[in-house]
Order: structure tokens, then C-alpha cells, then sequence
């Protein structure tokens, strides 16, 4: 890959409009059809890669405080060069942010750091998409296609030995008036789905239900766990505690039993469900699940971009953590 190197403008035509999708950020001005004689740096392949994948999550108006700095992802490019850990391989990439405080041409602020994650693996990871936020209750999984985000192709401008595909939406951003306020809302609570099957869920690892009880004057929201509380000493302390009165003890009592049998049901039939799949996976399939990795890369420091200092593995509760940050 071409790094930045300096040589001679030369008269352009006019360039070519990309039509994947219509959520690409902002794009810098372009030069005069026909410029006077000057040095500049050379654009290097894959540079812009990473303003072409969605960004998950994000709220519309926040964007583009993400694209007004010049990110670098040159390990993301570098990758895909010989000996990178994403050169020769099928390659799914989503993006998302995390806000984070630095300090930039001496100020301090808050800013949307964009991430780039990358999924190997020989088919799509998921075309589902998870809608979940502490202000929702609960969690949804739902197509894709229903917040108009869809895998497309990636071609760069040289060929490359890997195949690259990218999480696109095309969602336009001048219709998001038009839209109701809960579905314009689902964008920022959306999470890139993914479910392995060899994997199991934190949910079926736990012994934890989560009550809330409609008692009067005001209902009792506490939770249980099935292995560590007894239920009688659970109940007992929430009467010392004031939380119940003593005439309610029983009725919260056949309420916590019914909410751990409902837990217990759910997670035998998730681990069956689970058992299942496997059984009825090919072979090729089941390689492809025992040998996936994640790659999550940051911005690498730049002139012009805040220093980026806190970076962690860990992508979103569905796809758990990468392998390895670059």
C-alpha cells in the first residue's frame, strides 16, 4: 500500500460518485478541475474505508462531530497489506463510536472516537441487528433490511486479495424528519447482532431474575438469585428493611418463584435451541465458527485528530470481546 508521498498535481477530471449507499459522511471540497502547479500528498488506497462503513449506533446529529477531525486508519489499511492479519481473507466490517475526553490543540473535550471492527468469516455475521438501551425495556432483535442496513460489497481503487464487505445504511439523512420519534430513537440503540452457537449466552449462565413486584403503596424492584438467596431469609430482610409490608410476604414469595421457573424454562430452551443448531450445522459451518476472530482498530495518532489513549477489547455484549486491538 502507498504511503503519503509527494508529487505533482495533474489536471483531473471530474471524480466518480460512489452509489452504495447514501449515509457516506461529508466528503472533503474537491480540487479545481484545473489547479496551478502544486505538492500534495498522494492518496493512498483504503484511506477512505473507513468513512464508508456505518457507524453504528450513532446519533444522526452527532455525526458529523466524528467527521470533522481526519482520522487515520492506516493499520486498518495496513491489514490488508501482505502479512496483515486481513490480507487473503473474506472480511465483514462495522463501525461504531466510543465518546471519550482528550485534550486537542490544547482543549479539553468530549469526542466520538469512530471504530472500525472487522469479523473473518467466509459468510455475513448476522443480518439481524439488536435494539437495547437502559431506557427500553428489554431488548429487540429484528432484520437489518427493517432499519435499512444491509452487508454490501467494498471495491477499492487496486485490487486487493481479500474480499471486503461492509455494514451499509441507506437511510437518508435530509428523510429523518419524516420519520416518528421512536423509530428516528431505535438508530441510537441499534447494536450489531451477531449469536454464536458455540458460545454460550450470559443470560443462560445466570441465576439472577429481576423482580418487580406490584405492591402497594409503591412496587418493589429488587433481584434474586436462585443459587445464593434462600427465599425465606430474601423475603424476611426486605420486611426489616421496610421494602414490604409483613401481609405481603407470601404473595412476593409465589411472584419470585414464578419469574425463576419462567428463567429456568428460558434458559433450558435457549441451551436446547443451542444444542440443536449445532447438531444440524455442517462441517464447514462449525470450522468457520471455532476459527472466526474480531479485529477492532482505533484511530492511530495524527496531526490532525485527537490522540487517542484508552482502547479496550471488548466490542458490545453480542459479539463479546476482539482477539486483538490495533
Amino acid at each position: 500500500m502507498k504511503h503519503a508521498t509527494k508529487r505533482k498535481r495533474e489536471p483531473q477530471h471530474a471524480p466518480q460518485q460512489n452509489k452504495r449507499h447514501s449515509t457516506k459522511p461529508p466528503s472533503p471540497s474537491q480540487p479545481n478541475p484545473n489547479p496551478p502547479d502544486e505538492y500534495f500528498d498522494e492518496k493512498r488506497n483504503l484511506e477512505d474505508l473507513w468513512r464508508e462503513v456505518f457507524l453504528v449506533g450513532t446519533e444522526w446529529d452527532q455525526l458529523d462531530s466524528v467527521y470533522q477531525y481526519k482520522w487515520n486508519f492506516s493499520n486498518l489499511e495496513n491489514a490488508f497489506e501482505e502479512g496483515g492479519v486481513l490480507h487473503g481473507k473474506r472480511v465483514y466490517l462495522f463501525g461504531c463510536t466510543e465518546p471519550q475526553q482528550v485534550c486537542f490543540k490544547d482543549v479539553e473535550k468530549v469526542v466520538l472516537v469512530p471504530i472500525i471492527v472487522a469479523v473473518l468469516l467466509p459468510f455475513p455475521p448476522s443480518d439481524k441487528i439488536g435494539i437495547t438501551s437502559v431506557q427500553r425495556e428489554g431488548e429487540e432483535i429484528i432484520p437489518m433490511k427493517q432499519m435499512k442496513m444491509d452487508w454490501i460489497p467494498y471495491m477499492p481503487s487496486e485490487e486487493l486479495k481479500s474480499q471486503i464487505f461492509i455494514l451499509s445504511c441507506s437511510q437518508r439523512r435530509a428523510a429523518l424528519k419524516h420519520l416518528k420519534l421512536e423509530q428516528l430513537k431505535k438508530y441510537e440503540y441499534c447494536l450489531p447482532y451477531f449469536y454464536n452457537p458455540f458460545k454460550e449466552d450470559e443470560l443462560e449462565q445466570s441465576t439472577e431474575v429481576q423482580i418487580l413486584f406490584p405492591s402497594e403503596p409503591t412496587p418493589v424492584y429488587c433481584t434474586f438469585d436462585w443459587q445464593f438467596d434462600d427465599l425465606e431469609e430474601f423475603t424476611d430482610a426486605m420486611i426489616q428493611d421496610e421494602e414490604l409490608s409483613a401481609d405481603q410476604k407470601d404473595a412476593l414469595k409465589e411472584f419470585v418463584k414464578e419469574r425463576v421457573r419462567e428463567a429456568k424454562k428460558a434458559n433450558r430452551e435457549a441451551r436446547e435451541a443451542r444444542r440443536k443448531a449445532i447438531e444440524e450445522m455442517s462441517e464447514e459451518t462449525k470450522a468457520a465458527f471455532e476459527n472466526i476472530r474480531f479485529y477492532k482498530f482505533y484511530p492511530v495518532q495524527s496531526p490532525d485528530a485527537p490522540e487517542v489513549s484508552k482502547k479496550c477489547k471488548v466490542i458490545n455484549r453480542y459479539y463479546g470481546k476482539a482477539q486483538e486491538y490495533l
